[in-house]
Order: structure tokens, then C-alpha cells, then sequence
């Protein structure tokens, strides 16, 4: 069966966007891991906002998402009645809908985020692994990525990476 791997950048403080959607302070001076977390994937789940996000930023420049296109997109939404072409909207059923993508063949699923997205996933049972990389930056305040989480939930390390810049690259299984 696929994973559902959560894989966001993440302030020491907890934050994924300050607190007013500002992402600046991740860092993007080498790969950090992402060329070959690419790899084990085939798939993108997007919340609605970050669903938004990524077509702000296509607008502004065209090529960014183009490394992305090679993979499946899903975009989870309750208020849109269509996403752009070669994406699939999901929403009502979302379990189940999840589930059957998970048990459907293919790689690991990247779950890009939003923190709403990651709470239901989470509440859900819906998510296998975290891949967090943790910017040693503290902002004080913006989005946190978990907030509203209904029970305590255990993790297991399963891989941890430092690099010179102070960031850490950890990997639990959930």
C-alpha cells in the first residue's frame, strides 16, 4: 500500500508561514533531500489554499510548478467545483476517496499541505509519515502546523539528517 508522507518546511517554533503567509525564511541555497524524496513519489495532495498558492505563483512565473507536472494532483476542497486541468478535485467522502487512492497502485503520496489538511489527515488516521525540515529560525508567530490535533500521537524515528546551515531534516513514521 502507498504512504501518505507529510513533507513541510517548519520553523523551530512550530510555523509553516508567518503571519502573513510569508514562507521567505525557508531556506532553498541546496536540495536539503527533496531530490530524492522526489523520487518515492507520484502523487500530490494540496489544500484548497495551497492549491491557491500554487496558481498565485504559477502567475508570477510560468516554469515554477513545471518540475511538478509530472505528478498526480489532487486538490481537497468542499467550496471548489473544478481545479485546473490534470488535477482531480476531491471532496465529500474524503476517507474513503483517500483510502482508495492510497490502496490504487503507484508511489508514496506527497501531502504538500496546508495545516488544515494536515490536521484531517492526521484526526483521520489518513497519515503514515512526517518528513519535517526544521529551519533554525523562530518567528514568534503565523501559522502553526499543528494545531487541533484530537489525540496524542506517537512517532518513530526513522531517519535524521543535520546540515551546515542548521537545519535538520528528521522522518518519523506515524
Amino acid at each position: 500500500m502507498r504512504k501518505i508522507v507529510l513533507g513541510v518546511a517548519i520553523t523551530l517554533d512550530g510555523f509553516i508561514e508567518g503571519p502573513n503567509g510569508e514562507y521567505d525564511w525557508c531556506f532553498m541555497d541546496q536540495d536539503y533531500g527533496m531530490s530524492d524524496f522526489l523520487k518515492r513519489i507520484d502523487s500530490i495532495f494540496l489544500g484548497r489554499k495551497s492549491y491557491d498558492l500554487v496558481l498565485e505563483l504559477e502567475k508570477k512565473d510560468p516554469s515554477i510548478h513545471q518540475p511538478f507536472r509530472k505528478y498526480k494532483h489532487f486538490v481537497f476542497s468542499n467550496s471548489l467545483q473544478a481545479v485546473s486541468e490534470g488535477m482531480t478535485l476531491i471532496s465529500g467522502d474524503v476517507k474513503t476517496k483517500v483510502n482508495e487512492i492510497k490502496a490504487s497502485a503507484g508511489k508514496d503520496i506527497w501531502l504538500f499541505g496546508g495545516a488544515s489538511l494536515t490536521k484531517y489527515f492526521i484526526n483521520e488516521g489518513l497519515l503514515d509519515e512526517m518528513w519535517l525540515a526544521i529551519h533554525p529560525i523562530l518567528l514568534g508567530k503565523g501559522k502553526p502546523l499543528f494545531s487541533g490535533i484530537h489525540q496524542q500521537m506517537k512517532l518513530t524515528l526513522l531517519d535524521s539528517k543535520t546540515y551546515s546551515t542548521g537545519l535538520v531534516s528528521v522522518t518519523y513514521s506515524c
